[in-house]
């Protein structure tokens, strides 16, 4: 079956590229155009057929959710809930992240339990099964890693983080480099990076790209393109291992372009706000203007317990740039594993700073919703306040949760309501949407 980018490089306009114009309120041929372009990708599979939700070039910015189990928690019921509470949130997309227990079962159910695409990154569960089988990841047999591979993709994966663009040359730009302040903080970057170090070989995900390619093409999966040598500290940030690590990506995702595959570029994970731009531009300039996924990114290392908060200032200038998919940051970040509240303080975090990044990205037509607001805080019209708010229900539990003496104002203020007073005051100049 031919892939969503083969589709539109023939003239199709899918189900799915529709859906996806009529979601974002623009025209279906330039949603075929940038998927043909490789600027747009669908996450998919024909196995199992989830929300069509496109990610690149003119459209708002998506946020993806992931969830997990870890060695410490194993808990098949929370993760469960974790992925319903991650799309009632209003998350985009999923991530399947675990590495304890049962890895087949966990994500079964949670691609189950969702509409979601969901995502995931195969060199967890490779790993985890050559230490068990093996009892030493390192001794991980490249044939099991690519029949695991081939198993999500059948299973439904929709997109893949396959850490491709680690090889032996960027391995030397690490030591030349003097190692880093911040270490190795992607698992399966340090897992891939263990592995060659003790079988003194070349990354197979990257020797055999092609081999890659050719799987998740088969079922229209999204190869994202994983940045395992990201920085874990803004001190190491645009360092040349991770710079290095990009380029080779930005070239592989040319490459599967071209073989027929929908390819994403993952980036860095901590970046001060100064860099942010100039990262998200070199990643378009190389790439040929494939879509971003930005890790975060969180632009300071010192707010354990409120990284949610230090993601979403980063996330809204990355947003801003052009970065197309954010990837939530919870409170438990660096601290624990999230749980079901983390996530949804962690989606809404995000969509917030996204839209944010979108107003700005898109100013002719990201601010319309805000003027709405104004005005009917202006006039204290507060079921169109909720009617507008990102998340009405949370508005509206805060406001019943202090009722005011007067319906009009909030206790707040109370009689001392600002826009009460001026609404007398200036009653009489109101001229269509302007006072």
């Amino acid at each position: 079956m031919a892939t969503q980018i083969e589709l539109a490089r023939q003239g199709v306009t899918t189900t799915q590229m529709t859906t996806i114009a009529e979601r974002e309120n623009i025209e279906s041929e330039f949603v075929r155009q940038m998927v043909a372009e490789g600027k747009i990708v669908i996450p998919w599979n024909h196995n199992r057929k989830p929300l069509a939700v496109g990610i690149g070039k003119g459209l708002s910015t998506k946020i993806n959710a992931s969830i997990g189990t870890s060695s410490d928690i194993v808990d098949y019921d929370a993760e469960v809930r974790k992925a319903k509470a991650a799309q009632a949130a209003g998350a985009d997309t999923l991530m399947e992240l675990s590495v304890g227990g049962d890895l087949d079962r966990v994500r079964r159910e949670v691609i189950a339990a969702v509409d979601l695409p969901v995502g995931n990154v195969p060199l967890y569960q490779a790993f985890c099964e050559a230490a068990r089988k093996y009892g030493d990841p390192n001794k991980l047999d490249e044939e099991m890693l690519f029949d695991i591979i081939e198993q999500q993709c059948a299973d439904g994966m929709a997109f893949m983080a396959v850490h491709c663009g680690i090889n032996l040359y960027t391995l030397e730009r690490l030591r030349k480099q003097g190692y880093r302040y911040g270490g190795l903080v992607s698992k399966g970057g340090v897992s891939m990076v263990a592995w060659m170090i003790a079988n003194n070989r070349e990354n197979p995900l990257y020797e055999k790209f092609d081999r890659v390619v050719d799987i998740l093409k088969k079922y229209d999966t999204v190869l994202s393109l994983g940045n395992g040598l990201r920085a874990g500290a803004i001190h190491d940030s645009s360092d040349r291992a991770q710079i290095q690590e990009l380029l080779i990506n930005c070239e592989l995702a040319e490459l599967g372009r071209e073989m027929g595959c929908q390819m994403l570029v993952e980036g860095p994970g901590h970046v001060p706000l100064d860099e942010i731009e100039g990262n998200i531009q070199l990643q378009k300039r190389m790439s040929g203007g494939a879509p971003y996924y930005m890790l975060g990114p969180i632009p300071c290392d010192v707010a354990p317990g409120y990284d949610h908060i230090t993601a979403a200032i980063g996330s809204a200038q990355s947003s801003r740039y052009g970065a197309d998919l954010i990837c939530y940051i919870t409170p438990a970040e660096h601290l624990a594993l999230p749980n079901e509240q983390d996530v949804i303080d962690g989606v809404k975090t995000a969509k917030i700073a996204a839209y944010i990044g979108d107003m700005n990205k898109y100013p002719e037509k990201g601010r319309e919703r805000d003027k709405e607001m104004s005005k009917a805080r202006r006039d204290l019209n507060w079921e169109k306040q909720f009617e507008l708010a990102l998340f009405p229900d949370d508005a509206r539990a805060i406001r019943a949760s202090r009722t005011p003496e007067a319906e009009d104002t909030c206790t707040m203020c109370g009689e001392f309501c600002a826009s009460r007073g001026a609404g007398k005051l200036f009653a009489g100049d109101l001229k269509g949407d302007k006072i």
